[in-house]
C-alpha cells in the first residue's frame, strides 16, 4: 500500500469512528439526512473517503442511500425491530445453552465494570458500547467465534435505536438501574445456571426502551 492509499484509508477510517459515534450514541437520529456538503466540512476530508466511509456503516447497517435523495442514517420498522430480536432471542438462548462450565469470566467482568465506569461519568456513549460488549461477552462464553460475531452485528443494529431510548430513560429511571440489571445477569452466569441466566435475559427489559 502507498503512502497515499494508507493517509487514503486512515481518512476513511477517521469518517468511519466519527460518523459510527454519532449514530450509535443518538447524536444523530434514525431518518436524519447525512449531507455530504456538511459532513466534508465537519470532518474536514474529501469527498471520495467520505463516501467509502458511507460504504462501510451501509455494510454494517447504520446507514442507507436513498436514490436521488442520498444518505440518510438507517431505519428500522416495527417489524425488523421485532424480527431483529428475536434473532438476538434465539442466539442468546443457543449460545447459554452450550456454554461449557467453568468458563473464565473475566472479560465479562471486565465489561460489567466499563458499565460502572460509563454510569458514573455519564458517557452516554461509552456506556451503550459497554451494554453492547457485556452481552457479547455472555454469548461468547459460548465458545462460538461465528455465533458470536452474527450476534454483534445484531446488536449493533439495536443499538442505533436503544442510544436514542436510553435518552429518555435517563430522564426517569435511575442511573444505577442498568448496573443492578447487569450485576444480576454476571451473577447467573457466575454461577452456571443457565436457566437463571435466560430468566435473567429475558426480564432484561431492553424492549422497554423501543416503546
Amino acid at each position: 500500500m502507498s503512502d497515499g492509499e494508507l493517509e487514503t484509508y486512515s481518512l476513511v477510517e477517521l469518517a468511519v469512528d466519527r460518523l459510527r459515534r454519532d449514530i450509535l450514541s443518538g447524536r444523530t437520529d434514525p431518518d436524519e439526512r447525512l449531507v455530504e456538503e456538511q459532513l466534508t466540512r465537519r470532518l474536514g476530508i474529501s469527498r471520495a473517503p467520505l463516501r467509502e466511509a458511507m460504504r462501510l456503516l451501509a455494510e454494517q447497517g447504520l446507514v442507507e442511500h436513498i436514490p436521488r435523495r442520498g444518505a440518510r442514517v438507517a431505519t428500522l420498522s416495527d417489524d425488523d425491530v421485532r424480527e431483529l430480536y428475536e434473532v438476538r432471542d434465539v442466539l442468546e438462548r443457543h449460545a447459554v445453552t452450550t456454554t461449557p462450565p467453568g468458563r473464565d469470566l473475566s472479560r465479562l467482568r471486565s465489561a460489567l465494570e466499563s458499565i460502572r465506569k460509563a454510569t458514573e461519568t455519564d458517557d452516554r456513549l461509552e456506556l451503550a458500547n459497554a451494554h453492547r460488549r457485556f452481552h457479547v461477552e455472555v454469548v461468547a462464553l459460548s465458545g462460538n467465534r461465528q455465533l458470536t460475531g452474527l450476534y454483534e452485528s445484531i446488536l449493533v443494529r439495536i443499538q442505533l435505536y436503544m442510544a436514542v431510548n436510553m435518552r429518555r430513560e435517563a430522564e426517569t429511571a435511575r442511573a444505577e438501574d442498568g448496573v443492578l440489571r447487569h450485576e444480576r445477569l454476571f451473577a447467573a452466569a457466575e454461577h452456571g445456571d443457565a436457566a437463571a441466566l435466560l430468566e435473567a435475559l429475558s426480564g432484561h427489559g431492553a424492549r422497554t426502551y423501543l416503546n
